[in-house]
């Protein structure tokens, strides 16, 4: 088998998923490698291994209920009013979060958890995009766009080799988005706890701009790592739930890329 050493800085696409995955199917104990190998031989022959076919389809369809579900909220928050459905966009969010993270725990429940999670997803995305909307009309069609454009042209950046997911290139994305994280999480705990919030975050000035900037740049090369782990579990013909799994860890880095994009148009037309 494969001994490819893959990192990503995507905490659903984690380092080793693809041997733990193979471990419980083979069973825990000496000669994993071996046993690993064997499954890999077996999932070929009985064509049940991941494809890289059955990831994009799958992906397709958990982007499809994202944004059916981003309709139902986005109909209803101009049928009322966008502000009023926050509440619903925090207790999506929070429900998406949840079954986020029992799918990372566990992603033998990829295939049942994740359609879930598109939903909930594409639930608060629908107010959130209506909260923009009503702000600067026009604006959610651009995030959209430059999502798709964004996407697409490192899909071909990767696919062609023009980038590639180095070691360093992937330590270094990691350590990036593990700042942002960190970054979001304390102003979470200020405004929370204190209502002081980290300013250049909501700032429309340059300084906020410029941290927009590079929060979207993280998250989209984030999509690199992404297209390599999919590959890599392709190559190590890890399960079949696997195609579910790397389904949902795209998801994962679109949405956030979207809602990052989205925050920087929103700053750049206010300013």
């Amino acid at each position: 088998m494969d001994k490819k050493t893959f990192k990503t800085s995507n905490p659903v696409l984690r380092e080793g998923v693809f041997d733990k995955s193979q471990e419980q199917v083979s069973g825990s104990g000496s000669g994993v490698s071996g046993a690993a190998a064997d499954v890999g031989a077996g999932a070929r022959a009985s064509g049940e291994s991941m494809t890289l076919q059955g990831t994009v389809n799958k992906s397709f369809l958990l982007l499809a209920i994202t944004a059916i579900a981003a309709g139902v909220t986005w109909h209803y928050a101009f049928a009322t009013n966008p502000e009023s459905l926050i509440p619903w966009a925090i207790g999506s969010s929070i429900v998406g979060l949840v079954v986020g993270l029992v799918i990372c725990m566990n992603d033998k429940l990829a295939p049942a958890l994740s359609p879930f999670y598109a939903a909930f997803k594409g639930l608060a995305i629908g107010c959130i995009s209506a909260f923009y909307e009503a702000k600067y009309p026009g604006l959610v069609v651009q995030s959209v766009g430059l999502t798709i454009c964004v996407f697409l042209a490192l899909l071909f950046a990767y696919t062609s080799k023009i980038v590639k997911a180095t070691e360093n290139f992937k330590l270094g994305v990691m350590s990036a988005t593990m700042g942002i994280f960190v970054l979001y999480l304390v102003n979470i705990v200020c405004v929370t706890f204190f209502h002081l919030p980290i300013k250049p975050i909501y700032d429309t000035g340059f300084v906020g701009i410029g941290l927009s900037l590079f929060i979207v740049t993280i998250a989209a090369l984030n999509l690199v790592l992404d297209f390599d782990f999919i590959e890599t579990g392709v190559e190590k013909h890890a399960p079949k739930h696997m195609e579910w799994y790397g389904a949902f860890g795209l998801l994962v880095t679109l949405i956030w890329l979207y809602v990052e994009i989205l925050r920087l148009l929103y700053k750049l037309r206010s300013k």
